[in-house]
């Protein structure tokens, strides 16, 4: 897999480059968002971010950076098991059983589940995620879930705050369309 296209923000000015690709046992994904949007997707204030998710092949997640312009940096690893650590190994017990990450900045963490869960998701499926907040790089567990729709859809739940969405991929699980909040831009 070897992509690159940018997201837009349906609100606001936000812009997202964003680029994925294959390595070996597993995928790199990289984004550079410049938006409007903080962590709770309700206040307004501009900023500016780098990210980057390592996957194995089997979608979980293995480490996740993310560098705010001028501000925060966040790095964090996982076992791929639900154990996640900070910088230097500190064990994260907050974020045990989270397998998958979700960045609120950007629509690709919604892959993560949709990948890794497969046909297991023709029924509602349950997870928690850690969720990065951004601006601030803080970083919570939380509880989301999915169900496939059909084809290339997907209903999106974040569970603490009673959210949905029916979001649209492509054939690689890669957000289309996200009402409300990211549309891919044309090529």
């Amino acid at each position: 897999m070897e992509r690159s296209f940018r997201w837009r923000t349906i609100e606001g000015d936000g812009l997202e480059y964003f680029s994925i690709h294959a390595i070996e046992r597993g995928f790199v994904a990289e984004g550079v968002v410049i938006g409007a949007r903080s962590g709770n997707l309700a206040a307004v204030a501009p900023f500016g971010c780098s990210y980057l998710v390592r996957c194995d092949e089997d979608w979980h997640v293995r480490q996740v950076e993310v560098r705010v312009a001028g501000g925060a940096h966040l790095l964090l690893r996982a076992d791929g098991k639900g154990m996640w650590s900070g910088p230097g190994g500190a064990p994260l017990p907050a974020l045990s059983g989270c397998i998958d990450v979700d960045l609120a900045c950007t629509p690709f963490t919604n892959t993560l589940p949709i990948r890794r869960l497969g046909d297991a998701l023709r029924v509602r499926h349950e997870i928690r995620v850690a969720y990065v907040t951004v601006p601030e790089a803080g970083v919570m567990p939380s509880h989301q879930a999915y169900t496939a729709l059909g084809a290339g859809r997907y209903r999106f739940e974040s569970l603490p705050d009673a959210f949905e969405a029916d979001i649209a991929t492509d054939a690689d699980g890669l957000v289309v369309d996200y009402p409300g909040l990211f549309r891919r831009a044309p090529a």
